[in-house]
């Protein structure tokens, strides 16, 4: 059964022709006629009787008519829908990041895009970088934030911005190496259980400036909570070292080993490319764009 046979049938039931639904609907009373045909062959029923001053409903007729009214107001909703979709900006998306990158990202990302998209809404995932990197790919998550991912083929992976990955402190930055290692060397080292930070450990033991404390946490917040306690020097990404505390955990010595960072959006190639998405796409790559160079204030 054909969408255009029950707009055709619902017409000709309205008008009460033939001819003035074909007029109506701007098609040959001929082809209005061959769809009713069709129905009523495929229905196995008479669905109008005719006669010279037009056409009135059987019983079953009536009861088509009354499905065809709700099957074809829930096709033209659909219809809606998808064009709101495709040239609104209106929609739904899941953005993933880890939580520390979210917590110095997000809230002047958000603050003036919900009040500037009211009807873009937007549900938060939070997990690792590589859990929300695989939830881009599961399509748990339509659009991630990330720090130095792999290649994917089905990924579209764009930087956004620099960091970069240093040892601080709460105590003033030492004035030579001897006095780093010291300091290094005394107290407890911090940092979170990923690869990148176990290598500055790596790199600290091969010159003696590692102690016999280290305190590996599960997450940057709680490694950042207890280099701000005095608890010890910490391995922290700069940018989250400096959220909310700016000036307070400085690097220990410009000589010490660190890593650049590079923060990327992600999306799956096949995500639709409707006007919401490309709203939200562009929005977060220029807010992205106005976080500068790591080492700004």
């Amino acid at each position: 059964m054909e969408i255009s046979h029950l707009r055709y049938f619902q017409a000709v039931a309205r008008a009460g022709s033939f001819s003035a639904a074909a007029r109506e609907l701007g098609i040959s009373q001929p082809s209005v006629s061959n769809a009713i045909k069709t129905l009523e062959q495929r229905l196995g029923t008479r669905l109008l009787q005719r006669a010279r001053d037009g056409v009135t409903l059987t019983e079953t007729g009536q009861s088509l008519l009354m499905s065809a009214d709700d099957i074809l107001e829930r096709v033209d909703e659909a219809a809606r829908r998808i064009t709101a979709l495709e040239n609104e900006e209106e929609g739904r998306f899941v953005l993933g990041c880890y939580e520390s990158l979210g917590a110095y990202f997000l809230p002047a990302f958000l603050g003036d895009f919900l009040r500037e998209h009211p009807r873009i809404h937007l549900q938060l995932w939070n997990g690792s970088s590589s859990a929300v990197r695989q939830a881009v790919i599961d399509r748990v998550v339509d659009v991630g934030l990330v720090v130095n991912t792999l290649p994917h083929p089905d990924l579209v992976i764009v930087p956004a911005f620099e960091d970069r990955i240093e040892i601080v402190d709460t105590l003033p930055p030492a004035d030579d190496l001897d006095e780093a290692r010291e300091r290094l060397v005394g107290r407890p080292l911090i940092h979170a259980d990923r690869p990148v930070f176990a290598q500055i450990v790596e790199r600290l033991a091969a010159r003696a400036m590692l102690g016999e404390d280290l305190l590996v946490c599960g997450d940057l917040e709680l490694v950042k909570s207890l280099a701000l306690g005095g608890v010890g020097a910490a391995i922290l990404p700069r940018r989250v070292a400096r959220y909310g505390h700016a000036g307070t955990l400085r690097p220990v010595h410009p000589e010490l080993p660190s890593f650049a960072d590079t923060i990327h959006v992600v999306w799956r190639a096949d995500l639709p490319r409707t006007r919401a998405w490309r709203v939200l796409k562009e929005a977060l790559l220029a807010s992205a764009g106005r976080m500068g160079p790591p080492d700004c204030p």
